[in-house]
């Protein structure tokens, strides 16, 4: 189980590094409350907030990692937006779901930015 959740850290790390390479701020990361956690809220631009789901695997065995993202998880992802847009008192013109797909292994890294999920 410690090797999935540094896994996922490593995941966590590149997708920020990789949002920040592209001049997004980083706003917030592994953002909790009662209902669940984000795993990052970024900055593209003064009028955008975007809620990023980071999802890491070693290998596309089980499937592509942004295929984890279903319509349940979109939906705790919306709720978990909402929650965290209450607590920090924040109105953004734009509010959007991204999810960060992160493939590691023997192969090399790849890095899929899917923006705006819809399902």
């Amino acid at each position: 189980m410690e090797a999935q959740r540094e896994l996922g850290r490593y995941g966590e790390d590149v997708a920020a590094a990789f949002l920040t390479a592209k001049g997004w701020r980083v706003l917030d990361r592994n953002w909790r409350c009662r209902e669940g956690e984000l795993d990052m809220i970024a900055q593209p631009g003064p009028e955008t907030l975007v809620f990023v789901e980071v999802k890491t695997r070693r290998d596309d065995r089980c499937g592509a990692p942004a295929e984890a993202v279903t319509y349940r998880k979109l939906a705790r992802l919306r709720r978990l937006a909402a929650a965290w847009l209450h607590a920090h008192g924040e109105h953004a013109q734009k509010v959007r779901i991204d999810v960060i797909a992160v493939t590691t292994g023997p192969a090399g890294r790849s890095i899929e930015h899917i923006e705006g999920v819809t399902l």
